[in-house]
């Protein structure tokens, strides 16, 4: 994968709830210069210039408010020289999709399936400017995980934060910019301190938290226990990067932490003991890996036009995949475990049933560029699928994701998320001054249980 970083990261030293009525707002974040030089595509520097008072009731934006006509992220298109319609319209144009393999999108509009987008699946519910995520790596944006529809964990600059949107308060979790000191000492394990994370990828399952860096760092804390429990660098390479980290189960039963890094190696990990247990080679960097739901099969995907199915206890190749026209870094199981989902830099996803690989059952188009998360709900019933800037796809399963929804906003996406029961989607918005935090709730048929939710 390219080897372009984030390298004017902030952070913030506060171990205290950031509520509204004593956060300060940051609009300076000026993070993203050295992206913005290498990949004009993916900049996260914002387009906007906001003038206005940071006043923190008015950068917040409620549902209620937004009926009223207020705009989601709280852009005042009213105070520009053009509409939205208007800069939606010229972004279509200039937009370009970062490559690494060029290659033509004619064939690509014959395969993809058509979709009904008009449908609203999840309504907006609520958008704070108080948190946002912070992309270190402009090809991965797994940096936002939902472990309920009140709770969310997102990489801030150099902190790991928790957003409460039940109290509207954001948390420090982890700081990563201070030396991280493991609380706790593991027989076998290669613990060791580390500072200055730049952390390029994240997951949350249950109470574990798992971060990785950029320079082949691993970070491992459990929620309900102080500190860190793991901290170590898994890779010394210099082309080391850690791109995907996963928590899955075992058929034991026993938690395992993987890890995909640029030295084109995975990792398993024991949860409790965190020690090493096994490490598969491939022929490529890897970007992306999965496990299913059972935690038998093994998604793998990275700089080949290829994605691998693999056993996910020995590694070994099952089956291939074959169909993208770049390099793949996303990837996501239905929950019935059949059919897993890769997103490629080809600005495709495409749907895979595992008991057939000859060919995929599906090809799904995003708008500009190419897909980078990818999730599907609790319950199966939707999948959701981000680009790197300004689009989300949610698709309908129940429909043959032959109808769904566009999220359409403005700012780099640094990552999705689907709460575990289903109902909330978060989208994270990662721009100077508009960055910030979505929340979506499910639309339900019954209006009195959509007052509910």
């Amino acid at each position: 994968m390219a080897q372009f970083q984030n390298q004017e990261l902030e952070y913030m030293i506060d171990d205290e709830y950031y509520d509204m009525t004593d956060f300060e707002h940051n609009n300076n974040n000026n993070n993203n210069n050295h992206l913005q030089k290498n990949c004009a595509e993916d900049s996260m520097d914002s387009d906007f210039e906001d003038d206005f008072d940071q006043n923190k009731s008015k950068t917040d934006t409620s549902a209620e408010e937004a009926r009223n006509g207020k705009d989601i992220q709280g852009i005042p298109w009213e105070r520009l020289n053009f509409t939205r319609d208007k800069y939606r319209e010229t972004r279509l144009k200039q937009y370009k999709n970062y490559e690494n393999i060029p290659h033509s999108r004619e064939h690509l509009e014959k395969v993809c399936k058509k979709v009904d987008k008009s449908q609203t699946l999840y309504n907006f519910q609520f958008n704070t400017r108080l948190v946002k995520p912070t992309v270190v790596h402009f090809q991965l944006r797994n940096l936002l995980w939902a472990t309920s529809k009140h709770d969310l964990y997102l990489m801030q600059n150099y902190s790991v934060m928790h957003w409460s949107s039940l109290l509207k308060r954001g948390k420090e979790v982890i700081n990563v910019a201070m030396p991280v000191l493991p609380t706790l000492k593991y027989p076998g394990s290669f613990s060791r301190s580390l500072s200055r994370v730049q952390v390029s990828t994240m997951a949350v399952r249950d109470d574990l938290i798992v971060a990785g860096g950029f320079h082949g760092e691993l970070i491992c804390k459990y929620l309900n226990k102080p500190g860190v429990s793991f901290a170590t660098k898994i890779a010394d390479d210099e082309n080391a990067i850690t791109n995907s980290v996963d928590i899955s189960y075992g058929s034991s039963g026993s938690t395992r932490v993987m890890t995909a890094n640029n030295d084109a190696l995975i990792r398993v990990f024991d949860a409790k003991s965190f020690n090493c247990t096994d490490s598969f080679k491939f022929p490529w960097s890897v970007n992306d890996t999965s496990v299913s739901p059972d935690g038998k099969l093994l998604a793998v995907l990275g700089d080949s036009t290829e994605c691998l199915l693999a056993d996910a206890h020995s590694g070994k190749e099952i089956g291939k995949m074959k169909g993208h026209l770049d390099y793949s870094f996303a990837s996501a199981w239905h929950p019935n475990g059949q059919i897993v989902a890769t997103g490629n830099q080809d600005t495709t996803c495409r749907l895979w049933d595992v008991r057939n690989l000859s060919k995929s059952l599906m090809v799904l188009k995003g708008r500009m560029g190419a897909i980078r998360g990818i999730r599907f709900s609790g319950d199966g019933r939707f999948m959701a699928m981000a680009e790197p800037a300004d689009f989300v796809h949610v698709f309908d399963t129940e429909s043959g994701y032959g109808s769904g929804q566009e999220i359409d906003v403005f700012g780099e996406i640094g990552g999705i998320s689907f709460s575990p029961d289903s109902e909330a989607l978060f989208v994270g918005i990662s721009d100077r001054t508009y960055g910030s935090v979505l929340e979506f709730n499910r639309r339900h048929r019954n209006q009195y249980l959509e007052s509910m939710f």
